[in-house]
């Protein structure tokens, strides 16, 4: 049986909470040296790798800076930080609702990424918590959608992170919803929604689908108001993506604040804050993989079109 290479450590410390970005040299490609083969790999403007190597910037297992003119090596590790996007600070709180040596749970705002990805990176929940709590190992043990608030699980050691991920994988976490949506009286709840969703990769949209249902919700009514909201309790089976919005739109009652459910509207640009997605995470049970221990935590955070509803609606 081939043995895989066990990975280095990162020789480079977090920038503002976010992990060097570590390559691997392939083996199959002849290249003569580790720039010629990095320039053509990254995405990066004229000269830009260059000007890295001639910085000192990418740096190999030992944390010493590597030349452009290094033979290349298949299987050689390279570290480096890649340059931060400018990103408009997200100017809402993480809550911390509950630390300790294992894990941390956190009450996320509305347009925090959990994790970095895409154009957000420092602007996530992970970066800052590792940098304001001083956890710089701390990983999400799932995902949280950017517009959605609400309560999110991080781990705290990276040996512990498999056994509370692989709970939401099987789908042994308790999640409740609490969503905004407009009042139908005509709509008979409460009910499970069952469906196929599929979401393809490029496209804002999910959309559902004849064949086996993959997605499974309750939706349960939880009070309505005289202007037409109304306040629905949300418990998903299953965690297919945008699965609680796809839902309510099929019902006729799309969720408020939705850029993409019924007609795509979005992406939100950065920078506006206006009428949230009025979708929030409110509560999560499990027992703990690690201590045993069964945990049910719950969000203190409100939707504001059901809380302050001519304020949200005015963009306040």
């Amino acid at each position: 049986m081939r043995r895989r290479r066990s990975v280095p450590p990162p020789p480079l410390p977090q920038r503002h909470g976010v992990d060097p970005v570590r390559l691997r040299l392939p083996a199959g490609e002849q290249w003569a040296t580790v720039g010629e083969h990095l320039v053509q790999r990254l995405t990066a403007g004229p000269g830009v790798v260059d000007e890295m190597f001639a910085a000192g910037l990418i740096v190999g297992a030992d944390g010493r800076p590597v030349s452009a003119g290094t033979p290349y090596v298949p299987g050689m590790f390279l570290w480096f930080h890649r340059e931060l996007p400018d990103e408009v600070p997200v100017p809402f709180p993480l809550e911390v609702v509950h630390r300790d040596e294992h894990i941390v749970v956190v009450d996320k705002p509305h347009f925090l990424a959990t994790t970095p990805r895409g154009s957000h990176v420092a602007q996530t929940a992970l970066a800052r918590l590792r940098h304001e709590l001083g956890v710089p190992e701390l990983g999400a043990a799932h995902r949280l959608d950017r517009l959605t608030a609400g309560l999110v699980l991080f781990t705290v050691r990276p040996a512990e992170r498999g056994a509370y991920q692989t709970l939401f994988r099987d789908r042994r976490v308790h999640k409740e919803y609490e969503a905004v949506a407009p009042y139908d009286p005509a709509l008979e709840l409460p009910r499970t929604v069952r469906s196929r969703i599929v979401k393809e990769r490029g496209v804002l949209t999910a959309e559902e689908v004849e064949g086996e249902p993959n997605a499974v919700t309750r939706v349960e009514p939880a009070g309505h108001r005289p202007d037409g909201l109304g306040r629905y309790r949300l418990v998903p089976r299953t965690g297919q993506t945008h699965q609680l919005r796809v839902h309510m739109n099929a019902l006729g009652v799309p969720i408020l604040g939705d850029p993409l459910y019924p007609v795509v509207t979005g992406p939100v640009p950065a920078g506006d804050f206006r009428r949230p997605l009025q979708l929030l995470a409110r509560a999560l049970e499990f027992t703990d993989p690690v201590t045993g221990v069964e945990h049910r935590f719950t969000s203190g955070r409100s939707l504001a079109a059901w809380t302050s509803p001519e304020e949200w609606a005015a963009g306040q």
